[in-house]
């Protein structure tokens, strides 16, 4: 039968088909979920029909559940390609300089992020790269005593403070950023990501892949340090 053919179909010729095939359902049970058959006792509600209705809503909530299920899964594989990234980038860094250079890109080309902030709390004077380090005691750090001391990322917009010290002539272009510690025995610093969205970085984000992200890059500058 044509496609034509078919969605010429009648009432009449529909029901002359079921009439001569009787077993056309029990091949092809799918199609109950989706029909609305009334129910001779007028407004009462069988329980057959009533059954059926809690399995199709029971049917249409685990659809829902995986869709999240399958929505969750890619997510989780895009960050762990991001993280692999970043890893492999911090490898490939001989220097400190090449280490925060790639950090940069792969933070902004892999991440999406507008900007990008590494500090490491340590008195160097002499470093190459400009606000790299913050001397351990500098006013710098009073806008991050509550980041540090709970060592936990926080998501959000930062204080006007807080973007200032991090991101510096941008600092009102940031609305909002992950503010993450690094809290090691050899090192401590903050890596700072930012956005120019205002729910790029919410409150509400799981802090699971950040706190991975500060131990990668932190064990790697501290090898950097001592080298």
């Amino acid at each position: 039968m044509s496609l034509q053919q078919t969605s010429e179909l009648t009432a009449a010729q529909v029901e002359e088909y079921l009439q001569r095939h009787p077993e056309f359902f029990n091949d092809h049970l799918h199609l109950l979920e989706k029909m609305r058959i009334p129910h001779p006792c007028g407004n009462a509600v069988s329980l057959i029909s009533k059954q059926l209705e809690l399995f199709r809503n029971r049917h249409q909530e685990q659809e829902n559940q995986l869709t999240a299920l399958i929505a969750i899964a890619r997510d989780n594989d895009t960050s762990i390609n991001r993280m692999h990234k970043l890893t492999l980038a911090l490898l490939d860094a001989s220097t400190l300089e090449e280490a925060i250079a790639n950090l940069e890109m792969v933070l902004s080309d892999y991440f999406l992020t507008d900007f990008v902030a590494i500090r490491i709390i340590k008195h160097n004077p002499d470093a190459s790269i400009a606000n790299l380090f913050i001397a351990p005691g500098s006013a710098d750090l009073k806008p991050f005593t509550k980041e540090l001391a709970a060592s936990q990322p926080k998501c959000g917009r930062p204080t006007l403070a807080q973007a200032k010290v991090l991101f510096g002539d941008a600092a009102l272009d940031v609305k909002s950023c992950a503010i993450i510690p690094m809290i090691f025995t050899e090192l401590e610093g903050i890596v700072a990501i930012g956005s120019r969205e205002e729910g790029r970085f919410h409150y509400s984000m799981g802090n699971l892949f950040l706190t991975q992200m500060s131990e990668i890059i932190g064990t790697r500058l501290i090898s950097l340090l001592a080298a």
